[in-house]
């Protein structure tokens, strides 16, 4: 049986990143799709693992392959999802997580015909999300006000999403993801591992 293609967005700094690590953990028969970039690794990250590190001419021949699901270019570099990537995992029956912004999350429930579970994760208030990126201390005042008038206007995509949750705590946003996930699974006749349900009558 094909796997289910979940698409999760959120602003930066609502946590994401760490709810999805503690949900791949916690959780059998997902897979996590690493996406494709031109930018150069950051210390610590590895190729295949947190990006593929692709270079210009490969991500253009990509482009024109159509070889990605979703693609676009923030700033200077490119980053896009793989189809084939993504499909292989499905195959397998293995259900994808796609952590991807909202344009890129627009382009995926066209393409996909709205075949995908897409989840939309959001801060517990705007003052919350400020002291969030303010946290991180490595923001201007000026990118910081950027950074949360771009993070309000995604909130705007919230609606377009099958499931919301709010990251006020984040072990009841993880266990609300896992439960999202498991609900999916079930709508597919599946158990909670993903694997198909087997009645032996």
């Amino acid at each position: 049986m094909r796997g289910k293609l979940f698409v999760i967005s959120a602003p930066s700094g609502t946590g994401k990143t760490t709810i999805l690590k503690k949900v791949m953990a916690e959780n059998r028969g997902l897979a996590f799709s690493v996406s494709h970039t031109t930018r150069s690794p950051r210390a610590g990250e590895i190729n295949g693992l947190d990006y593929y590190f692709v270079t210009n001419d490969d991500f253009r021949e990509m482009i024109t392959q159509d070889a990605f699901l979703e693609w676009a270019q923030v700033h200077d570099n490119f980053y896009g999802t793989s189809r084939g990537e993504v499909e292989k995992e499905l195959e397998k029956g293995r259900d994808v997580v796609l952590d991807i912004d909202i344009q890129g999350a627009r382009l995926i429930r066209e393409k996909t015909g709205g075949d995908c579970c897409s989840v939309f994760i959001a801060p517990p208030s705007s003052e919350e999300l400020r002291e969030r990126l303010g946290g991180r201390g490595s923001e201007s005042e000026k990118s910081l006000k950027i950074r949360l008038e771009n993070s309000l206007e995604e909130m705007k995509d919230a609606d377009r999403y099958d499931y919301l949750i709010v990251n006020d705590r984040l072990e009841e946003a993880v266990r609300v993801m896992t439960a999202i996930i498991l609900a999916e699974r079930s709508r597919q006749r599946r158990d909670p591992d993903g694997t198909p349900v087997q009645f032996n009558l």
